[in-house]
């Protein structure tokens, strides 16, 4: 007996009785599949009856399949036909080549390739087999060695998208032979230490031109997108009121609607480019758009915000566009509105597009889900629209994004999870929305950005939004707007909006709570509340105290579902409850406009932070209130805080004041002097200076 019949439990003619079913007595490798086949080549044999010496059973076995070369698979295997022995050429079989592939990569291999692998088995005589373990598969190829490499060419060039240049392993260690007794079994690959250095001394690998790749980049991205359709951008029909206006008024009327500011920031030398001028009605934005008027008398707006009538006719002509303003003023139908029409324009058809024509990037679900809601409210041409987030269902989003769909709304994280598994084709994007582009930055999303929009079009238009206008927005904006014009309204400089009235309080840490529940006690029936907490824990912690007092309260942060998240979201907006503790997940993009009040139990991580929760409240033309505790721990950004309380007209409290004294006082010391008395300076670096309220 063979050491590969020893291996694998092979009975023999004399002393096994034949089985009902010849496969059940066969047991499968490490890999759960074993290839039968007839001839001597490596070893292969084929089963036989008892008193059957001759092997007449065999023949008839190999008689009945097409001939004694052609070697079949157990079921186990995912991909395995062919003959074995001479090539088309004429010229002996070489031991087969062996080599690992990822798991994932397997069904590119079968799916795309497969009708590749069958002519070239049909034309050459090869026999490649495909098989797939727990973490990675194996592929074997059988043939002359012309036929071999030919046939690895393929495969590699079939898997490069998913696993690039590495995706392949070859094991040394192994003789160079496949089964037949004596031979390296199934464990490792069938390359000898002898070939696979042979290989490596006739082609050395080559380093690569980096210079080279950066100075032909421009070039490069040419190629990769010279068949691209054509593409639409400017949907602008001025009316005739809109430019008849004069330069004077003009000025006159964004001065009186919040000072809004416009600039230019294209590149290079020459002339500013001439602003359209602001419409003041949505006729004088959509005469020409019938099905969008309908929309916006059916919602029943009386006039645009001011961020939309100055951004509407700059979208409108095709140009990229940064929309700086605070929340609440209406940034998402200043994109949305325009992205519908830029996408019913297209000269391409959306029965003919190979996927979605329009995607917007937004750093939170609650965001995205509230933006869909958006999109689905003003429906315009039958558009489809799908959110795809993390936490969400991915095998439903999966199935409506493979049944077709028109607007793809989705978090960073999850949409490049699809994207680098080839479930979504975002060539067809011809406008593209980064909304809450500082909060994406915030959350790390910015690598995950780079790689989706590595496959969206480069001519396509780009609208960028922000509440605020940090480096790293700008960076970000350079790097992927081009040329783009920008409006803003109000100032550059990070304020809170002047409709809500600031408070700051002054406690000890372990008072907080009595100061909160003092706050609650005290709320009037028709108020609603939004706690922030800046742990997740505290946010369970202070929900809990609540539902034992009786209140009805409810939770929002990142470890809850997402299931639990929506459920708290909706009672808060409908009124069920009336008090939501959440955590900065709240901060952005959550549209509650009968929000009365903001708690800041936990003071934010950074002024940014503190300005977007206070716009949570003050929506929609409506007044609020927020009130901040501060304890000695937050004096690092007392100075940071007075900036945005003088700009909004509020008072600035004595106390914070002293304690951004003290505040620089203790760094000035601390940068001539270093840490005083060794664990002293550690006492103070954590913010429990000596100061006294």
């Amino acid at each position: 007996m063979s050491d590969w019949e020893e291996e694998n439990d092979v009975p023999t003619p004399a002393t096994t009785a034949p089985p009902t079913d010849w496969r059940s007595s066969w047991k499968g490798g490490a890999k759960e599949n074993v290839c039968f086949g007839m001839g001597n080549a490596g070893g292969f044999r084929a089963p036989r009856e008892r008193g059957d010496p001759n092997g007449s059973h065999c023949q008839n076995w190999r008689d009945s399949y097409g001939g004694n070369d052609r070697v079949f698979s157990r079921s186990g295997d995912l991909y395995a036909c062919g003959r074995r022995g001479r090539g088309a050429d004429g010229s002996a079989s070489t031991p087969p080549v062996t080599f690992t592939v990822e798991n994932t990569s397997i069904g590119r291999v079968i799916g795309r390739g497969g009708a590749k692998i069958r002519e070239l088995e049909e034309t050459s005589g090869a026999r490649i087999k495909i098989s797939k373990g727990d973490y990675e598969g194996e592929v074997h190829i059988f043939g002359s060695s012309k036929v071999q490499q030919k046939a690895r060419e393929m495969i590699e060039e079939l898997v490069a998208g998913d696993n690039g240049p590495g995706g392949f392993r070859r094991e040394p260690g192994c003789d160079g032979r496949f089964g037949g007794a004596g031979g390296g079994g199934r464990s490792g690959s069938i390359w000898s230490a002898a070939a696979l250095q042979a290989s490596l001394e006739d082609s050395p690998p080559q380093a690569i031109d980096w210079v080279s790749m950066r100075a032909n980049r421009h070039k490069y991205e040419e190629m990769k997108w010279q068949d691209l359709p054509p593409l639409k951008k400017d949907f602008y029909f001025e009316s005739e009121i809109v430019a008849s206006r004069c330069e004077e008024e003009v000025k006159a009327w964004r001065k009186a609607n919040n000072d809004i500011f416009v600039d230019d920031l294209k590149e290079g030398e020459g002339e500013k480019r001439p602003f359209p001028n602001p419409v003041v009605t949505f006729d004088e934005a959509f005469l020409h758009y019938p099905g969008i008027m309908e929309n916006i008398v059916r919602v029943g707006f009386a006039k645009p915000t001011p961020i939309q009538s100055q951004a509407w006719p700059m979208s409108l002509k095709g140009d990229d566009l940064i929309a700086i303003a605070q929340t609440g003023t209406g940034k998402t139908l200043a994109y949305l509105l325009p992205g519908f029409i830029h996408m019913d324009g297209q000269p391409v058809k959306r029965d003919k597009q190979d996927g979605p024509g329009m995607l917007v990037l937004t750093p939170t679900r609650e965001l995205a889900l509230q933006i869909e809601s958006e999109c689905n409210k003003y429906s315009y041409k039958g558009f489809k629209c799908v959110c795809v987030y993390g936490g969400g269902d991915r095998r439903a989003q999966i199935k409506v994004i493979s049944a077709g769909v028109d607007i793809v709304i989705a978090t960073p994280g999850r949409l490049n999870d699809l994207q680098m598994n080839e479930l979504i084709n975002l060539h067809s994007i011809t406008y593209l929305v980064l909304d809450e582009a500082d909060r994406m930055l915030d959350m790390g999303f910015e690598p995950q950005i780079m790689k989706i929009l590595l496959d969206v079009r480069p001519d396509r238009q780009t609208i960028m939004t922000s509440a605020t206008w940090p480096t790293g927005v700008r960076r970000l904006a350079k790097t992927y707007l081009k040329n783009p014009m920008m409006v803003y309204v109000g100032t550059l400089d990070l304020a809170a909006v002047n409709t809500v009235q600031q408070t700051v309080l002054f406690c000890q840490d372990e008072e907080k709570k009595a100061y909160l529940f003092n706050f609650v006690h005290n709320m009037e029936p028709e108020d609603k509340v939004l706690i922030f907490v800046g742990k997740k824990i505290m946010c369970d912690d202070l929900s809990s105290d609540m539902c034992l007092r009786g209140l009805a309260v409810q939770s929002l942060h990142g470890d809850r579902e997402q299931c639990d998240r929506e459920e708290a979201l909706k009672d808060f907006k409908e009124s069920v409850v009336r008090i939501l503790v959440a955590t900065d997940l709240a901060s952005r993009g959550l549209d509650v406009t009968d929000v009365t009040h903001v708690f800041n139990f936990d003071f934010p991580r950074n002024i940014e932070e503190y300005v977007h929760r206070v716009g949570r409240t003050g929506r929609a033309g409506r007044s609020g209130a927020s009130i901040t505790l501060v304890t000695r721990g937050d004096w690092r950004k007392a100075a940071d805080l007075i900036p945005i309380l003088e700009r909004a007209g509020q008072e600035v409290p004595d106390e914070l004041v002293l304690m951004a004294e003290r505040y620089e006082k203790h760094k000035r010391e601390k940068e001539m002097y270093g840490p005083r008395g060794g664990g002293g300076g550690g006492v103070r670096d954590r913010g429990e200076s000596n100061w006294r309220f």
